[in-house]
């Protein structure tokens, strides 16, 4: 059931992602009221797609953990801390890399990663 669960995690992340910019993103972005966040639209743009995305990227994780305690023997504090250190890397790396550096939440989410 744990596998079962986990591919589903996998799964609605890949539907998430793929439907969400192909139905939602693109159509929102042609809009001409998008509000100017740092003087333009474009920061606006990558923070909403950011966000999106990093839902994706966190129901992977949970997917991961999810599988991993299927597996026996599970360590589950180092199954726990590596999904945490993963996921907040990633996610720092699409927030400093989608942003340009603007958006600053990746310095947290590196912290957080350092930190675990």
């Amino acid at each position: 059931m744990l596998v079962l669960a986990a591919t589903l995690c996998f799964a609605i992340g890949l539907i998430h992602s793929v439907l969400g910019e192909r139905y939602i993103l693109v159509r929102l972005f042609r809009r001409t009221s998008i509000p100017h966040l740092f003087g333009n639209e474009l920061f606006t743009k990558r923070t909403l797609r950011f966000a999106w995305h990093l839902t994706t990227v966190a129901w992977w994780g949970l997917g991961y953990m999810t599988w991993g305690l299927s597996r026996d023997p599970v360590d589950v504090r180092s199954l726990v801390l590596n999904v945490i250190v993963a996921v907040f890397s990633v996610s720092g790396a699409m927030a400093l890399i989608g942003s340009k550096g603007k958006n600053l939440s990746w310095v947290v989410f590196w912290a957080i990663a350092g930190l675990a």
